[in-house]
């Protein structure tokens, strides 16, 4: 923000549609990165709780959020639900980021919960975003087509992350390759293709490249302990230029008129939305209090829903500036307050290794 426009560096960047391109990419190797990293004997004894979270979660965070901020502002309905849709999700890179920068891990698998949830619930944010977006352009969408394009888009994304993680980790230990530098040459290949074939076969390309990354992941291939450490870095790399590119998009002056609805809508989404979300789809699974106290404040904001905050401007939907910056607040908010305190809370809770 310092070196865009109306900062010190003076350089002008007005361009949703290439920051949405480049948020996509961004996505696919921060989602990717995670798979990779997700081992399977932590995730499967949360599996069914990481499930009910990335989908009924996100959707009734986005509800309770779209419903409020319709109440306090008198803004049109769907337009409301869209500003929840875009934040309703926890972002992967931040809570990935997170735990990898702290050797104590959490108690009651916790943290394996946490990391599925995140990675996995960016596409349940991304329909719901496009969704409501098609309904606003397109009113006379009926609920039948849209809950068939959720079941087309989560089910193909399944199938082909499956199909395709297992051909990945089938060719990578078959293909032999002179030059190991290669090796990673092909995984990005491997994840740009996972994504762009289930984008255009219709279903969630997102939810495939993190389904097929954890196949991977858990599969033995050449030069395994490498390519993980070398997507690592890729994804922190597409981490730090997304913020450089938002942070250019953003425009300060801008956001000062939205600074108050932004930090009510943030402190609802943190101390209202979020916890309703948790103890709601957590109910029917045997976790603690103080455990869903603390997943209920991991609900950190990362990149993504900026990115998606894109997608509105993009379609020309009318307010979509307005919405941009004020994600955009929701966001930092998310991630000052939130980021800054989780392992403090964690020691408070008595849940920290």
């Amino acid at each position: 923000m310092l070196a865009g426009s109306e900062g010190l560096g003076g350089i002008y960047f007005d361009n949703p549609v290439i920051t949405q391109a480049m948020g996509t990419i961004a996505l696919v190797f921060i989602l990717f990165s995670g798979g990779l990293d997700t081992k399977w004997g932590e995730v499967r004894p949360v599996l069914g709780q990481g499930i009910v979270l990335s989908t009924l979660g996100v959707f009734i965070t986005a509800v309770a959020v779209g419903l409020f901020i319709n109440w306090v502002t008198n803004w049109p309905l769907l337009l409301s639900l869209l500003i929840g849709s875009i934040v309703s999700s926890t972002d992967a890179a931040a809570v990935f980021s997170i735990f990898c920068s702290h050797r104590t891990g959490l108690k009651n698998n916790i943290e394996p919960l946490l990391e599925l949830e995140s990675g996995s619930n960016d596409p349940m944010a991304y329909f719901l975003t496009i969704t409501l977006i098609h309904l606003i352009l397109n009113p006379s969408t009926s609920l039948q087509s849209m809950i068939l394009s959720l079941i087309q888009s989560i089910g193909l994304g399944i199938l082909l992350g499956v199909v395709w993680g297992k051909g990945s980790a089938k060719l990578l230990n078959s293909i032999k390759l002179q030059i190991t530098g290669l090796y990673p040459v092909l995984l990005i290949a491997l994840s740009g293709l996972m994504f762009t074939v289930t984008y255009f076969m219709g279903g969630n390309g997102f939810l495939s490249v993190y389904i097929g990354a954890m196949i991977i992941g858990n599969s033995d291939f050449l030069h395994k302990k490498t390519q993980k450490e070398f997507f690592d870095a890729i994804a922190w790399l597409w981490q730090i230029f997304m913020f450089m590119i938002l942070g250019l998009l953003v425009f300060p002056s801008e956001i000062i008129p939205v600074m108050g609805i932004g930090l009510l809508i943030s402190f609802f989404l943190i101390l209202v939305a979020r916890p309703l979300s948790i103890f709601l789809c957590l109910a029917p699974f045997q976790a603690g209090f103080k455990d869903k106290i603390l997943i209920s404040w991991v609900g950190i904001k990362g990149a993504v829903p900026i990115i998606l905050a894109t997608f509105p401007i993009v379609a020309g939907i009318q307010g979509a500036d307005m919405i941009f910056n004020v994600v955009f607040f929701i966001t930092i908010t998310s991630a000052l307050i939130q980021g800054s305190t989780i392992y403090t809370l964690a020691r408070y809770l008595g849940l920290n290794q």
